[in-house]
Formats: structure tokens, C-alpha cells, sequence
């Protein structure tokens, strides 16, 4: 197996964005479009995964065990992987059964790529990452490789240190990076890579997402064998939790699709998005910074 013939189109695009918001404060925006890497794994998801999926080759595994919640596209993303790929894969759902029957459509989508999903009561969930709870699981479906939720882990932090360093060589110089946070993997990697002027900046879409720190820290000495990069959380636009809204987020969502025609999701995207106008608004970017904004799509 070879990650190669999932053919994601790298570098992701960069593209400006013209808003009179930003350009009156001498703000330059730019979209990293890693949306558009590939039409299964976009963004994120593919950098994450490649060099889990090269790890399970070169281990001779063939399932793939993985973890996330009803919404979670970390498992869609795995389940498309293991369908272009020609791997079974099986994904750990948090919650019961019964409360998510009629399959929702990302574990809809899951599913229709071959994934067998498996759930866990909320309170075992919490202990995935006991080795008894991991050994009932083992057990259960055999020997597989097992990838934590959201796909973050030592192998993902190295996959997406690319992210930075296609950053850091862009034809454009960029002073900051921002991107919004799920479990902190992407950032760990991204800050990694970028160059010592640059800096990254991660909004948190979990509520009381600043935990997030100790684990990017955690992440960046597994895979890089030390912290690394200067990066910094911002943890007020989680709009209420994850997958929650407010209606001042999707008002800004709405009128920002309305400017540029760019659909955000309002699940990453659009939080980190209003984080970046707020800071510009509150004077947090000098004028003449370059801000590089990560769609993760």
C-alpha cells in the first residue's frame, strides 16, 4: 500500500482575500486553501493520516482502529482512506447505538465506505485510552493499527509540520498563521515547521479548549523530541462548544460567504475565522502583517 495513490495535490493554494475590514488596518489575509488537497481527505485529514497509513503498511496491518464522535470527521476521513486504499477500517463511536440510529450522514458516509462502526457508552469513551478498555476492543475485532481520535499522534504532529513548511517557502511572506483546533495535532505540526519569524495562532472549538496546550506540548516532544515553533491558543470563539453556533457566528459566516462567496463551515473554519477579525479589530495584528488563515474544510 502506498499513501502516494491517494494523489492529494500539494502544495494547497494560497489565495488572497480583499476585505475592507482587514486592509483599512493594513491587514493582508491569505487562505490556505488545504480544503482543497483531496476530495475524500481534505486539508488536515490527509496530513494527519499519510504517515499513519505508510506506518500500518510497513507494520503488515491491515485493519485501521480509530476513534470519534457521531460527527466526527476524522472518521469519515479514515473510512474513505480505507475504501481508495482497499483497508477495512472500524470506527469507535462515542455514545449509544440506539441514540444515533438512523445513522447520521457523516456516519452515514462512513458506513457506505465500508467502516464498521462500534459504540461505547459515553463513560467507557472517556477510557479509550486504557490499555484494558483498548484490549476489550482488540479482542474483539483482532489485531489492528489504532489511531487516536482525531487522528493526532506523533506520526500526524510530522505530517503536518508540511503544512508550515510549505508556509515558511511561500511566495508570499507570512508573519502569522492561524487555524482552528480540534485536538491540537495540526497545530503541533504547523508550528513545527514554520520558520522562527513566523508564529501560529490556534482557536480551540471545544469549550475550555485551552487543555489543548498541554497536549500540544505533548505531541510536539513525541514527534519532534522537544517543543517547538512559537504558537499560542485563543480559546473565546468556541461559540459555545463543539459543533454549537451562536447567532453572532453565523451572522459572520453568512455576510462572509456573501463578500467572497466562500461557503465556511461552521463547525472549525468560521470560529476561527470571527477569531481572526476580532483580533484585528482589538488591534492584535500590526499594520502590514500577513495573516495566513488555514481551511481545513
Amino acid at each position: 500500500m502506498e499513501t502516494e495513490t491517494l494523489d492529494a495535490a500539494l502544495p494547497s493554494p494560497l489565495a488572497e482575500i480583499d476585505d475592507e475590514r482587514l486592509t483599512r488596518r493594513g491587514i493582508r489575509l491569505l487562505l490556505k486553501r488545504d480544503d482543497l488537497i483531496h476530495p475524500d481527505l481534505p486539508g488536515n485529514k490527509y496530513r494527519k493520516l499519510h504517515l499513519n497509513l505508510r506506518a500500518a503498511a510497513e507494520a503488515g496491518h491491515g485493519p485501521l482502529l480509530t476513534f470519534g464522535g457521531a460527527y466526527s470527521n476524522h472518521l469519515r476521513a479514515t473510512a474513505a482512506a480505507g475504501r481508495l486504499l482497499g483497508l477495512r477500517t472500524i470506527g469507535v463511536v462515542r455514545g449509544d447505538e440506539l441514540a444515533h440510529r438512523p445513522l447520521n450522514p457523516s456516519l452515514a458516509t462512513a458506513a457506505a465506505d465500508g467502516m464498521r462502526l462500534h459504540f461505547l457508552d459515553r463513560a467507557t469513551y472517556r477510557r479509550k485510552a486504557d490499555p484494558d478498555v483498548l484490549a476489550a476492543l482488540l479482542d474483539r475485532f483482532g489485531p489492528a493499527y489504532v489511531i487516536p481520535e482525531g487522528g493526532s499522534n506523533a506520526l500526524a504532529a510530522r505530517g503536518c509540520a508540511g503544512l508550515g513548511h510549505e508556509l515558511r517557502g511561500a511566495d508570499t511572506a507570512v508573519d502569522i498563521v492561524t487555524l482552528a483546533c480540534g485536538t491540537g495535532g495540526t497545530l503541533a505540526g504547523l508550528a513545527a515547521g514554520l520558520s522562527p519569524a513566523q508564529r501560529a495562532i490556534g482557536f480551540p472549538v471545544l469549550r475550555g479548549g485551552a487543555f489543548l496546550a498541554d497536549d500540544v506540548l505533548r505531541l510536539q516532544t513525541a514527534a519532534f523530541g522537544s517543543p517547538t515553533g512559537t504558537w499560542s491558543l485563543d480559546d473565546r470563539f468556541h461559540c459555545g462548544g463543539y459543533a454549537r453556533t451562536t447567532p453572532r457566528l453565523n451572522a459572520f459566516a453568512d455576510d462572509f460567504t456573501a463578500r467572497h462567496g466562500l461557503p465556511l463551515d461552521r463547525v472549525y473554519v468560521a470560529k476561527m475565522l470571527l477569531g481572526v477579525f476580532t483580533l484585528a479589530d482589538e488591534g492584535a495584528f500590526a499594520p502590514g502583517t500577513t495573516v495566513a488563515a488555514v481551511i481545513t474544510g
